[in-house]
């Protein structure tokens, strides 16, 4: 996808003038390309880095929020302050300069996008690879997926979640050119993005404890109030600055949850499909996903457009060297208005409320451990001897280590030879540096793995002194309490379970009538 992104992003903007029909096939052509195609392939393999890098729940949640820091801070860089502060002004509507702009952004995406490619590990995959792979064809992969109830849930979630962000986005140059502030100010704009946008970057410390506390779906769902909250007060008093950017402060602290680890509940989501039909369909999952991405920007674009043709938009335009900005009907500011923070207030209630039957996460950790018994049965029947994936991985890093210690031996040789310097002696250093390090690494691994047991006898000790300071009678309800809660989620896994193992047999023996 790296060199696609490079050619097909400078297309969108290069678009011929002087023939109009030229001109709308080309748009069409160059528009299908990127999104359908480079975007599209490169946004399936970026997403699926997520679920694919381990089975570990927290890491994995961790590794969602550092995912999406980059993705959110330099968007929040580029859009809040850079482009409206420095790029817009210059740029105005000068279509060579859009398309130099355009073309920079492209060709920067080609060095990062391979240095993602060469510095990742899909450590899931790796478990099956040395097994036969086995043709599992894509309807059936389909029918899983689209048979999920979560699966379907985060689909529709992700749906409502992508129009909206699409509608917000449009809408917000238009917003602030038109309602709040005036055309490119190149204040109204900063000050929306990055007093509304703070809490995207503070939120980077807040949001995965409190994933890990109160759990990724409650923290996700409250969010979306919150978020809806903030939207509302937006919506209220669209042309007062300062409560504006009161509720865009509000309804940023309430899109963290969302933002930040989306990608780990999906991730649950594919562990729990492979849980319950022993077959992994990420880029059957991932490819939907994928769909509704591209099609979703695509009928958010066309929502606002229309909303724009239909209310008499009057776009700014050059006219002998001047610029001419028009004020805009009370419908059109409604409908803009609408788009970057009404609809979000509506969305933000139905997705709390879709939120509230996803409950993927509670069994996650139940379902992994099965997955890895099955793994090792199916193992175990075909003659193989059976190896956890983090002790092969083990077992490959250190292969991994001696091969590179023996290349980096022939080539010390190579130069003390050239340069008249002693090998023994030169490759003994080396070894002490290298041993050195790895005491380091040793040490340190050693004193995460002290603070965690700490941190685990801390929290156990708190539990028993906060039981010891309650009455009899009062510890008596808890502790019956905690039992019947036990009880409950005993049961329920129980019928989950029995759920899943009929799942598995379904689709083991329509595999079989296909195979």
């Amino acid at each position: 996808s790296a060199p696609l992104l490079v050619i097909t992003g400078v297309l969108l903007f290069i678009v011929p003038t002087g023939n109009e029909t030229i001109e709308v096939i080309w748009i069409i052509l160059s528009y299908n390309l990127f999104y359908s195609f480079a975007y599209t392939m490169f946004n399936m393999s970026h997403n699926l880095m997520c679920p694919l890098s381990t089975r570990n729940t927290i890491q994995r949640g961790g590794l969602s929020v550092f995912n999406q820091i980059s993705t959110i801070m330099m968007s929040g860089i580029l859009v809040a302050l850079v482009f409206p502060m420095v790029i817009m002004p210059i740029l105005e509507v000068d279509r060579s300069k859009w398309i130099l702009c355009m073309s920079i952004l492209s060709i920067l995406a080609l060095p990062l996008t391979l240095l993602e490619y060469y510095f990742t590990k899909e450590r899931v995959t790796e478990e099956n690879m040395s097994k036969e792979e086995k043709k599992i064809p894509f309807l059936v992969q389909l029918k899983i997926v689209l048979s999920d109830k979560y699966m379907l849930i985060m689909f529709i979630y992700f749906f409502i979640s992508t129009f909206g962000s699409s509608l917000k986005n449009l809408g917000l140059v238009y917003y602030c050119n038109f309602v709040l502030g005036t055309y490119n100010d190149g204040v109204t704009q900063t000050m929306v993005s990055v007093l509304g946008g703070i809490p995207m970057g503070i939120g980077i410390f807040a949001v995965w404890p409190l994933a890990k506390r109160f759990g990724k779906r409650n923290v996700t769902l409250i969010g979306f109030l919150i978020m809806a909250l903030g939207s509302a007060i937006c919506w209220m008093f669209p042309t007062n600055l300062p409560i504006v950017l009161v509720g865009q402060f509000i309804k940023n602290m309430g899109s963290l949850p969302s933002a930040y680890v989306f990608m780990a509940l999906f991730a649950d989501g594919l562990d729990h499909i492979e849980w319950k039909s022993g077959i992994r369909c990420d880029g059957t999952a991932m490819s939907i996903f994928n769909i509704l991405s591209v099609t979703t920007v695509g009928i958010g674009t066309a929502v606002f457009n229309a909303f724009l043709s239909s209310s008499g938009y009057q776009a700014p335009e050059t006219i002998d060297g001047v610029l001419r900005v028009y004020e805009q009907s009370d419908l059109c500011k409604n409908l803009i208005t609408f788009s970057f923070v009404g609809f979000e207030t509506i969305s933000g209630c139905i997705l709390a409320l879709l939120l509230a039957f996803l409950g993927v996460e509670k069994t996650i950790g139940k379902k992994q451990l099965e997955i890895r018994q099955f793994q090792k049965e199916e193992c175990e029947a075909s003659g193989e001897t059976w190896i956890a994936p983090e002790i092969k991985a083990a077992q490959d890093e250190e292969r991994f280590m001696l091969e590179n210690e023996e290349a980096f031996a022939l080539s010390l040789k190579a130069k003390c030879e050239k340069k008249g310097l002693n090998y023994e002696q030169e490759l003994s250093t080396h070894k002490e540096r290298v041993e050195a390090k790895k005491a380091e690494q040793e040490e340190k691994k050693l004193k995460i793995e002290q603070k965690e047991k700490a941190k685990l006898v801390k929290a156990n000790q708190k539990e028993a002194d906060k039981l010891a300071k309650m009455s009899e009678e009062k510890r008596n309800k808890f502790l019956l309490k905690e039992k019947t809660r036990k009880e409950k989620e005993d049961e329920a896994w129980k019928k989950e379970s029995a759920y899943g193992v009929s799942d598995r047999s379904k689709i083991k023996a329509e595999l079989e009538k296909v195979a």
